[in-house]
């Protein structure tokens, strides 16, 4: 069986607090990216309404104030230059994170390989 050796996370900030939306474990860092953009389409399409369609594994949804967060989810989710340099930097080793804000809260989506230690 083969084990996970990347990990996905959505983290919600708010001030000085912080909460994880949802995070995920898997094979290959190509999951890692395709996880991330799915989210982020996700939560920039359910902007201004309730999702409904939420499948097993999908991050809380968030309720934005403003209409830059979403669309800058969504420009990094279907941006094919921005897709080819967060490849890269997870294949260089890197950890990969990208941060969108909103007058209310900031939203951070990451990937990064996890270490021998890490793994369930």
């Amino acid at each position: 069986m083969m084990r996970a050796s990347y990990a996905a996370e959505v983290t919600l900030a708010a001030g000085q607090r912080f909460a994880s939306l949802g995070r995920v474990s898997v094979r290959n860092r190509r999951l890692v990216l395709l996880g991330l953009r799915r989210q982020a389409l996700r939560l920039a399409d359910g902007h201004g309404s309730g999702v409904r369609d939420e499948s097993p594994g999908d991050v809380r949804s968030v309720l934005f104030h403003g209409s830059d967060a979403p669309e800058g989810l969504r420009f990094w989710a279907t941006d094919h230059h921005r897709q080819d340099d967060a490849i890269r930097i997870l294949e260089a080793g890197f950890p990969l994170q990208f941060t969108v804000l909103d007058p209310a809260v900031g939203l951070s989506l990451a990937g990064w390989h996890t270490s021998p230690a890490d793994r369930p």
